[in-house]
């Protein structure tokens, strides 16, 4: 039986630490039989060949551009029967530019909620970690991503994200209406989905901003079942 293909592709804002990140994971998918090519650009994407042969797109990848080219091979690839998954910022937070990139993918980040102003917030990235509950939904508590993982908690970056009823949403987030945000009632958004474009399976979890979030026993089990799950 021939070894499946995984690619991963990283880089972009480095507080997300997209080479940390990225290496957390990849013995899990080198254990369950992937051999794995990382990239550092997206371009890879517009080698129609070698994008033939890929079974499962990680992708860490914050911000930053891409042309026509590598995304038309990426979407292509996906529509195709390639999986693409992805945490937090490196697929819910890439090519902002690109609406067929958002329409692939399904929800884009657009906001998470800080610290009260001025005295709560230093500058860092904490300024933005809040207590939050991520909450299954009556479809995550039956599918292989995410059977058997209940609610939990987390203080971390939680993600407001536009999105679309595509989605199979496995797990949503309820930002709270906070004195100093202009928004006046609680915002529920989904905070692990999956989307089936074409033949290809996508899977999205927001909770990832750096490798402690990773770690969590109930972030990192449903990632790695994620990646797996999405896989060709």
């Amino acid at each position: 039986m021939s070894t499946r293909q995984a690619l991963v592709v990283r880089g972009g804002w480095d507080g997300h630490q997209p080479v940390e990140a990225t290496e957390l994971f990849i013995p899990h998918l080198t254990a369950n039989g992937f051999e794995v090519r990382v990239e550092e650009s997206p371009d890879v994407y517009a080698d129609a060949a070698t994008m033939a042969g890929v079974d499962l797109v990680v992708q860490c990848m914050t911000m930053t551009t891409i042309e026509r080219e590598p995304l038309a091979g990426l979407v292509a690839a996906v529509e195709a029967g390639t999986g693409l998954a992805g945490w937090h910022g490196g697929i819910a937070d890439s090519y902002r530019a690109s609406a067929d990139y958002l329409q692939l993918v399904g929800g884009q980040f657009a906001h998470h909620a800080a610290a009260a102003p001025p005295e709560g917030r230093t500058g860092e990235q904490s300024d933005n970690y809040v207590p939050h509950r991520v909450e299954m939904t009556p479809a995550g508590a039956e599918h292989p991503i995410t059977a058997g993982v209940g609610d939990f908690e987390l203080t971390t970056e939680q993600y407001w994200v536009l999105t679309d009823d595509y989605n199979d949403v496995l797990a949503t987030t309820t930002t709270a209406v906070r004195p100093w945000g202009p928004w006046n009632r609680p915002v529920t958004c989904p905070a692990i989905w999956t989307r089936q474009w074409g033949r290809g399976r996508v899977f999205v979890s927001t909770p990832g901003h750096r490798v402690e979030v990773l770690t969590d026993p109930n972030v990192r089990t449903i990632i790695e079942r994620g990646l797996l799950w999405a896989a060709r």
